[in-house]
């Protein structure tokens, strides 16, 4: 169950993440960083590693971005 809820975590974050890609609209990146953070506790508490793993993804694809545009462009 843990695993099924940090898919959808990871889903919410990935939704908010891809449009946050086009200049000026990194801000949705600082939006979708609690929803992979959560994803990834709750992937930790799971037996399988898929939904953990998808957060971490979707977590590094969130940094790598804000680190790009300074934190909020």
């Amino acid at each position: 169950m843990a695993n099924l809820l940090s898919i959808v975590f990871g889903i919410v974050a990935l939704v908010i993440v891809i449009p946050s890609t086009i200049p000026l609209l990194g801000w949705g990146n600082w939006l979708a960083l609690p929803f992979a953070v959560a994803g990834v506790g709750l992937g930790a508490l799971s037996r399988s590693n898929g939904g953990r793993n998808f957060c971490l993804i979707v977590l590094a694809i969130a940094i790598v971005r804000l680190m790009l545009g300074g934190g909020f462009i």
